[in-house]
């Protein structure tokens, strides 16, 4: 048998390969994917926003059915073949001072290096990405238990509603009655919204720009919202005050390659209030950003890397009590062949509707 994958062989270059399933070790299992959730990283990938200096298998928000696994790997996971699994995107030695302390993003021997869907796909067993009909699982792998009767697809949300729990919740700390606003309505945005309500936000503020945002803003409400912001058509800042009497208590910023969105940050924050960046600029420099107002307002500014196990185990309770509508985002599940024009319109590179929440399938069948 083998199984197939899509590579990232340049910027803007897929090739469709085929491997050779892997002979396991007792420490080691493989994973037959079923889905794998669509990110901003992907076509950053493809764009070659995200440098790569070698070829690999994009994908990084996986879940799917194990397949096999080595007795250790079962003993170490708690799995057994034919359980349903969520891959973390990192991995841990469970060795080193970072993973004791519970840090594992930082890990010694893993770190950026072996992320899931960014490893060189060259050394063998090759498949280390979600774009592909497996997934290797090595010793230092981390896996979580999807709840029973959630659909794999929607099982793919662990990633994002993971972060936005991260991000919006644990990061800053969200205290009960707390102010929030949330840069950015993509799927992260959304989640972060239902993630702070659901942690006792008495108010939450949702930005977007522009048409291409409008569609999103309209659905911000149903995950939480309480005021929805076109900053292409009005002042943030005017509209908080206005709405919920006050500044943001909690800022958190989830754009992605959008400079001005910094300041706009640091603007809504109150007094002492705390601004959580996890979305990337991508390019040098902030129009309208004046350090001094992190002087003055005494802000504390917190960067966020990723998720962590506490979050997406969290992640996947809240979508099987479907406390908010996530199983009506506007969805699309595609195959291997049509998953790079897929790519290219969320790069904005092909015209074409960017589904709220995209999601690859390999047994998915392209209607035609």
């Amino acid at each position: 048998m083998s199984a197939e994958a899509l590579v990232l062989a340049a910027p803007r270059r897929f090739e469709r390969r085929s491997f050779g399933l892997p002979v396991l070790g007792e420490a080691e299992g493989l994973l037959r994917v079923e889905a794998c959730g669509l990110c901003g990283t992907d076509h950053e990938q493809f764009t070659g926003h995200l440098p790569s200096a070698h070829a690999f298998i994009p994908g990084h928000e996986v879940v799917g059915v194990i397949e096999a696994a080595g007795p250790q790997a079962e003993a170490r996971w708690g799995v057994r073949a034919g359980d349903r699994v969520a891959v973390e995107v990192f991995q841990s030695c469970r060795a080193c001072e970072a993973c004791r302390a519970g840090l594992y993003r930082r890990c010694e021997r893993h770190g950026l290096r072996t992320m899931v869907g960014f490893r060189d796909v060259s050394p063998s067993p090759h498949l280390f990405g979600g774009y592909a009909t497996h997934l290797h699982l090595g010793p230092d792998s981390m896996l979580l238990p999807t709840p029973e009767g959630l659909d794999p697809v929607m099982a793919t949300l662990f990633n994002p509603l993971g972060a936005g729990i991260r991000w919006a919740v644990q990061v800053p700390d969200l205290q009960p009655g707390a102010v929030v606003a949330i840069l950015g309505p993509g799927v992260r945005g959304l989640c972060a919204a239902a993630a702070a309500k659901d942690a006792g936000a008495a108010f939450v503020m949702v930005t977007g720009l522009g048409p291409r945002d409008a569609p999103r803003l309209a659905l911000a409400p149903a995950f939480g919202a309480d005021l929805v912001v076109d900053v292409a058509a009005d002042d943030p800042v005017s509209r908080l005050r206005q709405a919920a009497g006050r500044l943001a208590d909690v800022v958190v910023d989830v754009t992605a390659k959008a400079p001005a969105a910094f300041a706009q940050g640091i603007a809504l924050a109150r007094a002492g209030g705390t601004f959580v960046v996890a979305g990337t600029r991508g390019e040098p420099g902030a129009p309208g950003f004046y350090p001094d107002h992190i002087v003055g307002k005494e802000l504390r500014i917190q960067g966020a890397l990723g998720v962590d196990v506490a979050a997406y185990r969290a992640a996947l309770e809240m979508l099987a009590e479907r406390r908010y509508p996530f199983e009506s985002l506007p969805r699309l599940v595609v195959g291997f062949d049509d998953l790079e024009p897929l790519i290219r319109r969320m790069a904005g590179e092909a015209e074409g509707p960017v589904p709220v929440h995209g999601v690859f399938s390999p047994t998915h069948q392209e209607a035609r």
